[in-house]
């Protein structure tokens, strides 16, 4: 549609002559152009028109008779179009054209093939025929995003968790970095896992920028002696559609560059993303801040040092050192060793070594896991092309944004572990528990409960298998008796205070009990735990001690019981008659017979405390137990009030502790052992 848009646009023109279709169309149709009076461009002509088609009409009236229809439909064509907008005229011209033209239509084979406007019509006939569709490049499809393998995606699961579990009992400060860890994971797995981000980071005058010219082939990165240089993070990707893992990094799009075009390093380290980062110890605080948060986001990092500053305190403190757990993402590059003479290269890389070794950097050394550690020149190009390799070697791999995010999980886990992990076993123990019911148990004086029990059984049984006249004898001693020396050694207040120093002294030493061996923390839980459950305790126990000491009837009276209250009663129905008989006697009323009713008399008055004591002898055993019984009673229903109140509250924090903890375990993975 394109060409013969141009083409039209071009014989539309009344002021052009149409040259570039007139070279296209064959000699019969150019002879006819030349006599149309529509490409005359002139107005003499148009005036004399009318003569020219009859001096035609005289000479040939065949070709008059073709030729006027042409005019005339040229002149109508210029005629409709004045007026209207070029883009209506390109477009529709034509179309209009051959549908106001019944003669058109009735023509058969090519109808207007005598000239510029016909050819024009048949052209645009075949171009809605056949339209032209111009080539568009292939939309590529957007990179798959970053896949983590299933011991990953576990670990974060479990950190997830383990930050839910934890908010209510640590400060948001404390889960902050592992809150950050699982935002960029899940950021970072979103976006295209086919490239791999690598952030060069140095001190000022390392050579960073250099390297990074170097290493894209082309000056990029500017460099010079002003410093600093590096004002702001420039980026060069090998691939496309690394345009959304650029945009996390805040870089702008003037600040985002192509290597120079080699297709052998472009399949080389096809893939990368190189950042150039500016200065570590940039006097400016904004570049300190931009390296900062660039190397909290990006896959691995080239620490570039020079044989100056290798062994400086603010890399080794400040970054080395708590990223040492990022080893396998890391590459400390010695630069500038074209300044070193002879073998003083080797020595200052061994040092180099040595200073990573105490940082705490595992080296890749021997097939293990670690940083990798090279010496180069990006001035002369020595060892660039090592660095290279080792580059495309790792960004091949496809697996630095995953071993980064573990890296990551492994730190925040260790940073955690104080509040998760203390190397003590922990939890509330059998013994601490009935500990902690005894206490209670004394606290409402069970003990003392059994023992008023007891002697209410017994007292029970005396009176039922008693002689009458000790029963009499003792009421009688009771009323005679003063009050003084019988008041309590405590007052009912004294004795309240104590129960209550009692309960809570149960509370702290169970509380203590439960919370050693836990993190500071969970300690504080559980204590807390502990503090509300003991509000109120005092009270609830003392309503409960009431419930359980209250008599719900009578005692229960052994099998012997009616035995003994029959003898009794025997014993004093033979004083009553031994003694009558012995007054009948004296009054006269009955024969004088004093054998008879003195045995009587004597059998009664020994038999009946003979009975009593018998009696009192076998209601020790049934008593003894009856007072267990009581005392079993209270302290079963104070272990229960303390349970409810305190320890069922202590167990869900321990509970609560032990799934934290397990959640821990899976976020180290075989990472390291839980204390």
């Amino acid at each position: 549609m394109t060409a013969v848009t141009d083409r039209t646009d071009h014989a539309d023109r009344p002021d052009q002559p149409g040259e570039d279709h007139v070279e296209n169309a064959s000699p019969e149709e150019g002879a006819s152009e030349k006599d149309l009076p529509g490409n005359a461009g002139s107005k003499d002509e148009e005036k004399n028109e009318s003569k020219g088609k009859a001096e035609e009409n005289t000479g040939d009236g065949a070709r008059s008779e073709e030729k006027a229809p042409s005019g005339d439909v040229h002149a109508r064509v210029e005629r409709q179009e004045t007026g209207q907008r070029r883009v209506e005229r390109q477009e529709a011209g034509h179309a209009r054209v051959k549908a106001e033209d019944p003669s058109a239509r009735a023509e058969d084979g090519p109808a207007w093939d005598d000239g510029l406007i016909a050819r024009r019509v048949s052209e645009t006939a075949e171009a809605h025929a056949a339209p032209v569709v111009e080539a568009k490049p292939p939309v590529q499809a957007p990179p798959a995003p970053l896949a983590y393998d299933g011991a990953l995606r576990s670990r974060l699961d479990a950190l997830r968790e383990l930050v839910g579990l934890s908010r209510t009992r640590l400060d948001s400060r404390t889960l902050a970095e592992a809150g950050q860890v699982l935002d960029e994971a899940a950021a970072r797995r979103r976006l295209s896992g086919q490239h791999t981000v690598v952030a060069i980071a140095g001190a000022t005058g390392s050579g960073k920028s250099q390297l990074f010219n170097a290493l894209a082939g082309v000056a990029i990165s500017e460099t010079g002696v002003r410093r600093p240089t590096t004002a702001a993070p420039i980026a060069c990707s090998w691939s496309d559609g690394a345009a959304t893992l650029i945009d996390r990094l805040g870089i702008p799009g003037r600040l985002r560059r192509r290597p120079m075009q080699s297709p052998e390093a472009e399949a080389q380290l096809r893939g990368l993303v190189l950042v150039d980062l500016p200065d570590h110890d940039s006097a400016a605080v904004q570049h300190r801040e931009q390296v900062d948060r660039i190397l909290a986001l990006v896959d691995a990092v080239i620490w570039v040092v020079d044989p100056e500053k290798y062994a400086d305190a603010i890399i080794h403190e400040r970054y080395l050192r708590p990223m040492a757990g990022h080893a396998e993402v890391t590459f400390v590059v010695l630069n500038q060793v074209d300044r070193l003479p002879g073998e003083a290269a080797d020595q200052v890389l061994d040092d180099l070594r040595r200073l990573l070794d105490e940082d705490g950097i595992a080296l890749g050394e021997y097939g293990e896991p670690g940083a990798t550690v090279l010496a180069l020149s990006a001035l002369t190009g020595d060892g660039v092309g090592e660095l290279r390799e080792s580059l495309g070697q790792f960004v091949g791999e496809r697996g630095a944004a995953a071993r980064r995010i573990s890296a990551d999980v492994d730190a925040a886990a260790a940073r955690l572990r104080p509040v998760y992990s203390t190397g003590r076993r922990a939890g509330l123990s059998e013994e601490a528990r009935d500990e902690f019911a005894a206490r209670l148990a004394d606290a409402v004086g069970a003990v003392a409960a059994g023992d008023a029990a007891e002697r209410a059984w017994r007292r029970n049984a005396n009176r039922a298998c008693g002689t009458p006249w000790l029963r009499l004898w003792r009421w009688y001693e009771d009323r005679r008796e003063p009050p003084t020396g019988r008041l309590t050694v405590r007052a009912p207040e004294d004795e309240e205070a104590t129960a209550r120093q009692r309960v809570e002294q149960a509370v702290r030493t169970v509380a203590d009990r439960a919370a050693y061996g836990l993190p500071a923390p969970w300690a504080q839980a559980v204590r807390e735990a502990a503090t509300r459950g003991a509000q109120g305790l005092p009270e609830a126990l003392d309503e409960m001690a009431v419930r359980a000491t209250s008599p719900v009837g009578r005692p229960p009276r052994p099998g012997w019981w009616p035995v003994a209250v029959f003898a009794q009663a025997s014993m004093t129905i033979l004083q009553i008659i031994g003694g009558l008989w012995l007054l009948g006697q004296i009054i006269g009323i009955t024969s004088p017979n004093l054998g008879v009713p003195v045995l009587l008399m004597v059998t009664g008055i020994i038999g009946g405390p003979a009975v009593e004591w018998s009696s009192r002898m076998a209601a020790r055993g049934p008593a003894r137990r009856y007072g267990l019984e009581a005392e079993r009673r209270l302290r079963e229903a104070a272990a229960g009030c303390g349970r409810a109140r305190v320890l069922d509250p202590v167990a869900a924090e321990l509970l609560r502790y032990r799934e934290v903890r397990e959640q821990y375990v899976r976020v180290l993975g075989a990472a390291a052992p839980v204390g």
